[in-house]
């Protein structure tokens, strides 16, 4: 899932202000976060490694470290760590490993196979991407409408006023996550556009997820708290 674990970002900052956007996104992509790390140590390599050739349904790896439910213990218990020392309240630290929890139950329905640990473990989760990747994009677009549509009904019971610019960009933006998601589902970008063999050193798989997912977070970070109460 992309779109949705933003989205639940959203509602903590909301709830939870002092904690910052920035701290909120960082939690609820985590275990995403991780697996790019992982996958440069040589920990969890990703294929296919052309993103023109990569697909939701054939992106083959083994989330062993960052997703799988023995380590998501640990890293429920150092996003507590970092938001009860940072900001100096547990409360914050609570709510960061909420969003590291929610990652991992938003995954179960709309993601890849996880398993307890290992892939010889039980598998934990539907692993919808690579067996029904519409209907895997179908919930995630569901939950993500659904988590959207609280979070700004919470803003306007609270006198929240935003601009339509900015409430624009900002569903923008989970729109394009979707959408994104909806066209390279089955068919990959090569096939779609008839793309020739390349290789230019940057047209790698992660690389690109990298900036993908910091380009969403700096987004958000940005057009989230541009808005002004009613007085």
């Amino acid at each position: 899932m992309l779109a949705g674990h933003y989205a639940t970002a959203l509602v903590a900052y909301q709830k939870y202000p002092k904690g910052t956007l920035i701290y909120f996104l960082l939690a609820s992509q985590l275990q995403d976060l991780l697996w790019f790390t992982f996958h440069y140590l040589g920990l969890e390599r990703t294929t296919p490694n052309d993103v023109f050739d990569t697909t939701v349904s054939n992106m083959v790896v083994n989330m062993l470290y960052s997703h799988d439910l023995v380590p998501l213990i640990a890293w429920l218990v150092i996003i507590f760590l970092i938001g009860r020392f940072v900001f100096k309240e547990n409360k914050i630290g609570l709510v960061g490993s909420v969003l590291v929890l929610g990652h991992f139950v938003l995954d179960f329905f709309s993601g890849h196979p996880h398993h307890v640990f290992g892939l010889d473990s039980g598998t934990v989760g539907l692993g919808n991407y690579a067996t029904n990747v519409y209907q895997a994009i179908g919930i995630e677009a569901l939950a993500t409408v659904a988590i959207l549509w609280y979070f700004f009904n919470q803003e306007r019971k609270k006198g929240v006023q935003r601009s339509f610019k900015n409430r624009a960009s900002i569903i923008g933006l989970f729109i394009f996550g979707i959408v994104f998601m909806l066209s390279i589902a089955t068919t990959s970008f090569r096939d779609l556009f008839g793309i020739p063999e390349f290789d230019l050193g940057f047209n790698t798989s992660v690389p690109t997820l990298i900036i993908t997912y910091l380009g969403m977070i700096f987004y958000l970070n940005h057009f989230v708290p541009k808005y002004k109460m009613k007085s």
